[in-house]
This record gives structure tokens, C-alpha cells and sequence, in this order.
């Protein structure tokens, strides 16, 4: 064995490979000056690639990219934003100024949207829920307006469009104690001649203008009425009420008798949804009332003293549109204003149904549809949002659905109990114990139609329940406007019911009892005196 034995194989071991062709082609190659290996690789590789994969792979690295470095921006922002010291955190974090002043009215709000979960399933969550809740509604109302506006557009035929048009101010007024105005309008005989003084305060979407639709100045004359109607706080030309409630509106009526100059007590006119005024009024002034005529008069629909099968009732006569308006009226009351701007507020004029959702007779919509009765509603709507501002309308909606401040029960005219004890029982010794009463001494007159839809019969069955000393008028037939509006029989046989036989003015009292009257007013006056009242 040599000395290189390590480093150099073993050329006895392995045999020689056999000469093939591809040897002496590299050979050649050699020869010709190239390179067998480059060349055969170049022989080898695939075709090369199009234009579109070189842009997909591009396309790949800068989406990788985009990637990292928009992690690595939140990387930074958490680092240098989202800690304890940073801008962002000692401005708009938990326990910041900004966190407190938004944090604490949405968690009451959250408060008292909380009894809505009850509704839930119990295995959903209410987050979950309700934010797909609110999804469906918001795309409910978005196809709703547009179907609404689609029909409204391929009506045929299409009807006049008519604008509200606002007159120029021209009401009598007056001053109360706390520097508001009060729009007024005066009917009938004057102030000193006036036997019968009556104040009527309007109902929803109405004004001052409204009164008896089409009571004849005659009527008030043969009667000796004085008829005053005047604009709750916002509405046609008086002044808003800061805070307002029934008690309050009671007292700008007490106010307003004293302001005008009426003589002695007052009869207090209530129709529909006015009512609720004449009402407050029974309550808290009732030393100044000698009586009440309610025409439909309307209540808290969710008075909890209305048992269930009058809520059914009531509530059965009323469209599904009315009855989700009560509901935002006495939940999200505030949510108004946008259907109120889309109707009575949007400077056109529709009819009164459409406005108001109301549910209407034939007679009732006939009635509605006469030029003689559009003419004067139209009238009416127009002065009641002179002032364009939503805010009244949405008091007056509230008010109604919500806690008056007092029961009807408490206008039931009962014997008030004797107190106990030894003091009660030695002044019932000393002296004869008197009979005292509580309540509305006063006579409480109900008219009710039968066929009224808007304000249905079972309100005025309740009200009878509740004050059973009240007269209840029915109305076979008859609707919730057609006894009230434009009915010249109507509206004398509601003033001999109030009034007895009409005695005209005071200056004619002295001239009547010296003469002697004739032989067919003797029969007509046989067996009544001037305070009897007609009960039907």
C-alpha cells in the first residue's frame, strides 16, 4: 500500500462506466467551448411564466404586507394610545369627565329600556336580539314609507294637493299673573247680559275656532249664552306652558274666567280629547263650575281603575295606527314629532282621519267629506300649528296617556266618612251631625253616540261606572262629529238640556215676569220652573 492509499480511491474497485453518446456529445461541447451542464439545465427548465402569474404573486406580497403592517399599527396604537396614560384614555376612558357625562344618561336610559328583555326568550341574548330587532325595524319602516309614497304616487285619481295657509294673527287676548298670553274667542251675548257662561277648551289638532262647529248666533242669543273658547298653551296664538299638566291647565282656565270678566260660576264644555281639560277642571276648580257637558268625552285609555273586558272593548274599536301611537305617546313619547312632521306638520293638508288615525261610521265619514265641514276642519287645523312648533302637540299626547294627578273616582259625589275617635265622638253630642259631601256637586251631562268609533261607547260605560250620578245621553246612529258639528237641532237640544226653557238675556228677565204670559206659553210652562233641565 502507497503513502496516498487515504486520499485517493480505490480505482480497482469500481469499474469503468460504459462510453454512451451523451459522453461524446459533451466532448463536442467541450471542443466547441461551452459548458455540458449549463446547457443541458437550459435544455431542461419549463417554459417561462405569463405576465398574469407574476401579477398574482405580486399582488399576494403586498396583501402580506397590508397585512403586517396593519398589525403592526395596532401594535403601536395599543401601546401608545391605549394605555392609562395616553390621550385617548384620560379623555374618553371609563372613568373620564367625557365617560361620566354620556355614561350616566344612557345607563338610566339602559334602566329603563331594561323590563323590554323580559320579552326575550330566556336563552337569547338581549344584545344579540335586539340589535337584529331594531335591524328588522329600521328596513320594516324604510319599505313601509316607500310603499306608502309608491301608492301615493299611482293613486288614481290623484287629488288636489292643498296648502296650509296661516292667517294673519287676529285674536282677542289676555294677560295671566306670569306674563303668558291666552288667545281668546268670545260668542253669544256680552259679559253683562250673559245668563249662562260657558267655557270650552279644544280638542287635539283643533283651536279656539272650534266651539259647536255651526252653532248659530240666534241660538246663543234666545238661550243667553255667553260661549268662550280659547288656545291651550302652544296652540294657535297662546303662549306655551313651561311645565305643563292638567292641573295647570285647570288653572289657566280659573285664570282666564276671572280675565274676561264672567259673572258667578261657569258651565266647562269638554269634546273628544278636550275633555280630559274639562275634567281637570271638575277637580281642582270645581267651586267654580255649575256643571259639565261632555260630548265623547275621551279618559286615560291605560287607567288602571278600567277593567279588562272595557279595555278590550275600547281598545278593539281603535286601527292598529292609533293604537301605536298611544303606545310611543306613553313609552317614547318624543318619537312623535317624526309623524307629526310627516302629517298635520309637513304644510299640507289631508283629511282629519288620515292625520289622526282615526277609525270613522259611514255617517261619520260623510260627514267628513262635506265641502262645509273640510272647509271649517281645515279652517281649525290651520290656526291650531300657527306656531309651527311640535312640542305642544306632543304634551297633549303625552298628558292623556299618562298619570293625570287624580282619579275620576274622586269626582263621585259621596257622603264624606265621619273621623274616628274620642274628639268626633263628643262633637257628635254636643251638636246634630250635618251631612257633608265630596266630589262634583255640580250636574255632569254626557252625549255619546253609538256608532262613535274614535272614542267608543265602552269609554262612556266606564265613566258611568265610575261616577254614577252623571247623565249619559246615547245617540242611536250616531257618530263621533255628526251630533256635534253643523246640526242646528242638535246643538238646542243640548241648551234645553243644560239650560231648561230659554229666557234670552238678562235685560229681558224684568220685562217677561210683568207681562202676563199667553195662554200657549202658560201651557208650555205648566208643571216646570226655570231650573229644571230636560234629561234626554
Amino acid at each position: 500500500m502507497s503513502e496516498y492509499s487515504d486520499s485517493e480511491p480505490d480505482t480497482a474497485a469500481v469499474p469503468p462506466k460504459p462510453w454512451t453518446t451523451d459522453d461524446q456529445n459533451d466532448d463536442l461541447l467541450r471542443a466547441a467551448g461551452a459548458q455540458p451542464d449549463a446547457v443541458s439545465e437550459e435544455a431542461n427548465a419549463p417554459a417561462s411564466e405569463s405576465l398574469k402569474d407574476h401579477a398574482r404573486e405580486f399582488l399576494m406580497a403586498v396583501a402580506e404586507m397590508s397585512v403586517q403592517f396593519g398589525k403592526g399599527c395596532r401594535d403601536i396604537v395599543k401601546q401608545s394610545l391605549a394605555n392609562r396614560d395616553s390621550f385617548l384614555v384620560r379623555k374618553f376612558g371609563k372613568d373620564s369627565y367625557v365617560s361620566r357625562r354620556i355614561g350616566g344618561p344612557c345607563e338610566k336610559v339602559r334602566r329603563k329600556l331594561r323590563f323590554v328583555n323580559d320579552y326575550l326568550p330566556e336563552d337569547k341574548d338581549p344584545v344579540h336580539s335586539w340589535s337584529v330587532i331594531l335591524l328588522v325595524a329600521f328596513l320594516a319602516f324604510t319599505v313601509l314609507s316607500l310603499t306608502m309614497e309608491h301608492s301615493a304616487t299611482v293613486a288614481v285619481p290623484t287629488p288636489e294637493i292643498k296648502k296650509v295657509y296661516i292667517r294673519p294673527p287676529s285674536a282677542d287676548r289676555i294677560t295671566l299673573p306670569d306674563g303668558r298670553y291666552i288667545a281668546y274667542k268670545e260668542q253669544g251675548v256680552s259679559a253683562d247680559r250673559a245668563r249662562f257662561s260657558v267655557i270650552a277648551p279644544h280638542a287635539f289638532l283643533s283651536s279656539r275656532l272650534s266651539g259647536l262647529p255651526g252653532l248659530k248666533p240666534s241660538l246663543l242669543e234666545e238661550f243667553g249664552v255667553r260661549l268662550l273658547t280659547y288656545d291651550l298653551p302652544g296652540f294657535g296664538e297662546s303662549d306655551p306652558h313651561p311645565e305643563r299638566s292638567l292641573e295647570s291647565s285647570a288653572m289657566d282656565m280659573s285664570l282666564f274666567a276671572n280675565a274676561v270678566g264672567v259673572n258667578g260660576k261657569f258651565w266647562v264644555m269638554g269634546y273628544s280629547s278636550g275633555s280630559m281639560h274639562a275634567w281637570a277642571a271638575l277637580r281642582y276648580i270645581p267651586d267654580q263650575l255649575a256643571g259639565a257637558a261632555m260630548f265623547a268625552p275621551m279618559v286615560n285609555p291605560y287607567d288602571p281603575i278600567m277593567s279588562s273586558e272595557e279595555r278590550r272593548r275600547t281598545w278593539g274599536k281603535w286601527s292598529r295606527r292609533k293604537k301605536f301611537m298611544y303606545f310611543l305617546a306613553r313609552r317614547f313619547p318624543r318619537f312623535l314629532a317624526y309623524f307629526y312632521h310627516r302629517n298635520f306638520l309637513s304644510g299640507k293638508h289631508d283629511q282629519i282621519d288620515k292625520w289622526l288615525s282615526l277609525s270613522l261610521g259611514k255617517r261619520d265619514r260623510a260627514l267628513i267629506e262635506d265641502p262645509i265641514h273640510e272647509e271649517f276642519w281645515q279652517r281649525d287645523a290651520e290656526e291650531s300649528i300657527r306656531q309651527g312648533n311640535v312640542e305642544p302637540f306632543i304634551e297633549e299626547a303625552t298628558m292623556q296617556v299618562s298619570n293625570w294627578g287624580f282619579s275620576l273616582a274622586e269626582l263621585k259625589l259621596h257622603k264624606k266618612q265621619r273621623g274616628k275617635g274620642m274628639l268626633n265622638w263628643l262633637k257628635s253630642l254636643i251638636s246634630e251631625p250635618q251631612e257633608e259631601y265630596i266630589g262634583f256637586l255640580g250636574p255632569i251631562h254626557i252625549w255619546q253616540g253609538m256608532d262613535d268609533r274614535v272614542v267608543p261607547p265602552s269609554v262612556t260605560d266606564f265613566v258611568h261606572r265610575i261616577i254614577p250620578g252623571a247623565a249619559v245621553h246615547k245617540l242611536p246612529y250616531e257618530g263621533h262629529f255628526t251630533y256635534v258639528y253643523f246640526c242646528d237641532e242638535c246643538h238646542r237640544q243640548i241648551f234645553t238640556t243644560l239650560f231648561g226653557i230659554p229666557l234670552g238675556p238678562l235685560e229681558n228677565t224684568v220685562e217677561e215676569i210683568t207681562q202676563s204670559p199667553t195662554e200657549g206659553d202658560s201651557e208650555r210652562m205648566d208643571g216646570i220652573t226655570p231650573g229644571d233641565t230636560a234629561t234626554g
